[in-house]
């Protein structure tokens, strides 16, 4: 049976599942054992999979956050994406922080911290933790060019789309290594003032 147009195949979406739950896995063992004492096996083990099936979906240890990183990305687009064009950037990025997608994944906030914690000082983990930042910019940019009337190809959205990142990975890592942080979707909210990113996008609308 094919697919509906713009839908991922059942097949797809068992693949895109299955590399959550392998994602997830490594980031509670991650989390609670650390980076280095976590084992593939021990990741295929806790995902109730093969270490052949894991190798299938993942090169090495340190790809196995990668769908939790994307996933994030895709979040903040999503919701960007629906809110009305004329919301400061401010409120639709709050907007995205109570999605229930980021809920689910900040719940736990000491786990969440120590997570965050990999991802910034495993050097072969933050390769991927910046790449997807990167990506997320790919991402936001039509997004933002459509809430700004902007050319997407304009130097100016793409410098907003990396404001808007770049204030986003500070706060969630000055978050993380805090011994009594503020509420994260505080410290977004201020880093996004700190930033202006509101006026940027006036500027960027014209």
């Amino acid at each position: 049976m094919t697919a509906v147009r713009g839908r991922p195949s059942l097949t797809e979406r068992r693949r895109h599942e299955t590399r959550l739950e392998i994602a997830e896995a490594a980031a509670a063992l991650f989390s609670e054992r650390g980076y280095e004492a976590t084992t593939v096996e021990d990741i295929a083990s806790a995902a109730g999979i093969s270490l052949r099936t894991f190798y299938r979906y993942c090169a090495a240890k340190e790809d196995a956050l990668t769908p939790v990183l994307t996933s994030s990305v895709g979040v903040l687009v999503e919701e960007l994406a629906r809110r009305p064009v004329d919301e400061p950037l401010t409120g639709a990025v709050r907007a995205a922080f109570d999605s229930s997608a980021s809920a689910r994944r900040l719940a736990d906030a000491d786990k969440a911290r120590r997570l965050i914690r990999v991802m910034g000082s495993v050097p072969a983990v933050r390769m991927r933790w910046l790449a997807a930042g990167r990506d997320m910019q790919d991402q936001l940019v039509p997004v933002l060019a459509a809430r700004t009337g902007t050319p997407a190809d304009s130097m100016e959205v793409r410098l907003l789309a990396c404001a808007l990142i770049d204030a986003l990975s500070v706060a969630m890592e000055h978050w993380a290594w805090q011994e009594d942080p503020d509420d994260v979707a505080e410290l977004t909210r201020r880093a996004l003032a700190y930033l202006r990113v509101d006026e940027l996008q006036a500027a960027a609308r014209g």
